[in-house]
């Protein structure tokens, strides 16, 4: 049943990644970060910025100690030494004895990196070859959305349809590589696919119905000018489901091994009951992440939630207008999604799961597995091999 569902799924998966990449000449150039005779350059702070003129003492990774002009909004916000500057060098800027060097952006490449390598490192420590997995399909997404996504997007594609075909390649990649090639695995995928096309149609809905235009960031406005055959309204549709993908993938897979768990301790339990009992646990899940999206906004929207707060209108009128509008919907559809998801992939798990596993449960609390020859399973073992195995 499930192959039945999923292998024309992953068919139609193929078939859109075909038909949707963007072609070379569909695509449009790059914009360059610098203008012609300009070049980037790196430096570090030596002492502090004047107040007055913006200008910040930088030594250059050459040896060459320059000042730099910087705006006063970043002078506002203080230079410490050791701040590491990327640096724009502009020789028409040289002129009436002016420094060339402009304040492009502080370079933070060592310290992301840092947390970076600090996260992977306790993924695996914690993990171990799950995280693996897990870090590896997280790559491969980024190489999809990068490669394909992205590029598609900009040369006008139908934003529903990448969306979609995103979501599900990026879907059948991560839950399998991180959890393994198993039914439970599959059920969450099917979960998992079923809420993305709810979520995708109630954020097409959304969209058109609320006049969600696209048009509230600053981005938004120049990129028609570089890339005519974009759909603005479609990539807030994109985003609202890319959005939801992560939390469903969280919730699918959480309830898919909750049900196949219930019935390694309770095998005689009916299937009805395996639903009733994991639905317990989907009402808990459903309200811890409900406040994680809505939270997640807030802390990403902060100043401009507080700007909403400062400004003299009422609240209504505040929630339905420009940015937080746009917001508002994506929580609400993503909202909506992860609530038909729960109960739809538990129930899928409900009929799916195996019958005949039986179990005891010893002083350690440990499951001791009998395979059916006789022979034990290590209780230890946390893989998919050890908790599929039939015993007695």
């Amino acid at each position: 049943m499930l192959a039945a569902i999923l292998v024309p799924a992953l068919v139609l998966t193929i078939v859109g990644l075909v038909a949707l990449w963007p072609r070379g000449a569909d695509v449009p150039d790059q914009i360059p970060v610098t203008a012609q005779g300009a070049f980037v350059v790196f430096g570090e702070v030596t002492g502090e910025a004047e107040v007055e003129t913006g200008l910040v003492p930088v030594r250059l990774d050459d040896g060459t100690e320059v000042e730099v002009v910087a705006p006063p909004e970043y002078v506002h916000h203080g230079f410490e030494v050791g701040d590491r500057l990327r640096l724009l060098h502009i020789e028409q800027a040289a002129g009436d004895g002016g420094t060339p060097y402009v304040f492009l952006d502080f370079e933070r490449g060592i310290p992301i990196a840092l947390l970076a390598i600090a996260y992977a490192v306790l993924v695996l420590a914690v993990a171990r070859l799950r995280g693996l997995a897990a870090l590896a399909g997280l790559a491969v997404a980024l190489v999809v959305i990068g490669q394909f996504t992205l590029p598609a997007l900009l040369s006008g594609q139908s934003s529903l349809y990448v969306a979609l075909v995103t979501s599900s390649a990026v879907m059948f990649v991560v839950l399998y590589v991180a959890h393994g090639f198993t039914a439970r695995t599959s059920t969450a995928m099917v979960g998992t696919l079923v809420g993305l096309a709810l979520t995708a149609v109630l954020a097409a809905w959304g969209a058109r119905t609320s006049h969600i235009t696209g048009l509230t960031s600053e981005e938004a406005l120049w990129l028609p000018s570089y890339a005519p055959a974009i759909d603005l309204q479609g990539i807030a549709i994109c985003g609202i489901v890319l959005a939801g993908m992560g939390v469903l993938n969280d919730v699918t897979i959480t309830q898919a091994s909750t049900v196949w768990e219930l019935r390694a301790l309770a095998p005689g339990a009916s299937r009805r009951e395996l639903f009733s009992r994991a639905m317990r646990i989907g009402r808990d899940h459903i309200a811890s992440t409900v406040y994680t999206i809505a939270f997640a906004y807030v802390g990403a929207a902060l100043p401009l939630l507080m700007a909403v707060w400062l400004s003299d209108q009422a609240l209504g009128v505040s929630l339905t207008s420009g940015e937080i509008a746009e917001e508002v919907v994506r929580t609400l559809v993503g909202s909506i999604g992860l609530v038909l998801a729960i109960p739809l992939t538990t129930a899928i798990a409900a009929v799916t799961v195996p019958t005949g596993v039986l179990g005891t449960v010893d002083a350690a609390d440990t499951v001791v597995r009998a395979g059916a020859a006789g022979g034990t399973v290590d209780p230890d073992r946390d893989d998919d091999l050890a908790r599929s195995t039939p015993f007695t």
